[in-house]
């Protein structure tokens, strides 16, 4: 006799993880007009206080970080990078992270592995003041290898019509301010798994000058920007974000400048975090791939008049004034790095 536990698929696995799900969220940012987790979809009002109210949506996963975390048999933070993914998108045009789901795929459920990668999600969540409203936990044997799995991530901002933060108003003078990343976050993690590779090293083997592996630096998760970034937005004091991600300080501060300008950013205006420092030295990394593949350092870039700086970098003592705004030599925004 077959039956569907048998093909590889566990309904009650399932039911169980959904049980814990229900559990982990209480407490959470309550959603008026909002169904409760477990249903077909979800159901939600725009939050109080708007008046012409936008949606701002973002989707992204975490790449080949999840790679690490099997390596690591640690799963409880890459909840928290593929929350920061979406979140930090959705927060560089000015919009309130509201709403977020997430899909989680795999060859076969194990509820301890889902559990600790839904903590994350949940701690993620909390910590930018974002509802969990649904999402998907897929088991896929024979598309998915035993032990793997993939992660997606899915999130609802709210944004008053006329608000948007996309850059219009950045004029030469203006100031760039670097708010620090905690990491590698997630990008670039093809290329720092075949640096050590080439080398030998092991996630299990000590950063140089740390006492932490390497496995342990590279899992930190995401920096969240929601509660730094978010009250300065309020306050109007922002012409323009940017969130580094993949293509590095280079290909995300240009998606954001108007034409005729170009962003000057002095790359010895803050401290590297020694990760890179070794990847490089390691890898023999060129600089400017460095620049393209890593955040270096920074995570999120504010632009703002060199009046409000000052507010800003009061608000969030360990952002750094790393460039500013110059007129380009042609129409086309562009970014240089010093």
């Amino acid at each position: 006799m077959l039956t569907y536990e048998k093909a590889g698929v566990s309904i009650d696995k399932g039911n169980q993880l959904v049980s814990i799900i229900k559990k982990m969220t209480q407490g959470m940012r309550f959603v008026r007009g909002g169904s409760k987790v477990g249903g077909f979809a979800a159901v939600a009002d725009f939050p109080k206080g708007y008046k012409r109210p936008q949606m701002v949506l973002a989707t992204d996963g975490v790449g080949t970080k999840i790679l690490l975390c099997k390596e690591m048999k640690k799963f409880d933070t890459v909840g928290i990078d593929l929350v920061a993914m979406s979140v930090n998108d959705i927060l560089t045009l000015g919009a309130e992270p509201y709403l977020f789901l997430d899909y989680y795929a795999t060859s076969k459920l194990d509820v301890a592995v889902s559990k600790d990668i839904l903590k994350g999600i949940v701690q993620g969540c909390k910590e930018s003041n974002v509802a969990l409203v649904g999402g998907e936990t897929a088991e896929m044997p024979n598309v998915y290898a035993p032990g793997d799995f993939d992660l997606a991530g899915f999130c609802v901002g709210v944004l008053e019509k006329g608000k948007e933060v996309v850059g219009q108003k950045i004029k030469p003078g203006d100031i760039v301010i670097g708010l620090p990343s905690s990491g590698v976050h997630s990008n670039g993690f093809s290329l720092v798994r075949k640096i050590l590779s080439t080398q030998k090293i092991s996630f299990h083997h000590a950063l140089a000058g740390t006492k932490r592996t390497w496995g342990q630096v590279l899992l930190t998760p995401t920096k969240l920007y929601v509660k730094d970034v978010l009250p300065l937005v309020k306050k109007d004091l922002i012409k323009g974000m940017s969130h580094i991600t993949g293509g590095g300080l280079p290909e995300n501060v240009v998606r954001v400048l108007p034409q005729g300008v170009c962003a000057t950013i002095d790359t010895k205006a803050w401290k590297k975090p020694a990760v890179f420092t070794e990847l490089q030295e390691l890898g023999k990394v060129p600089q400017d791939d460095m620049y393209r593949t890593f955040n270096m350092g920074i995570g999120f870039v504010l632009i703002a008049s060199e009046k409000k700086c000052k507010s800003i970098l009061q608000a969030i003592p360990k952002a750094k004034r790393i460039g500013i705004i110059e007129k380009s030599k042609n129409q086309k925004p562009s970014v240089k790095l010093l």
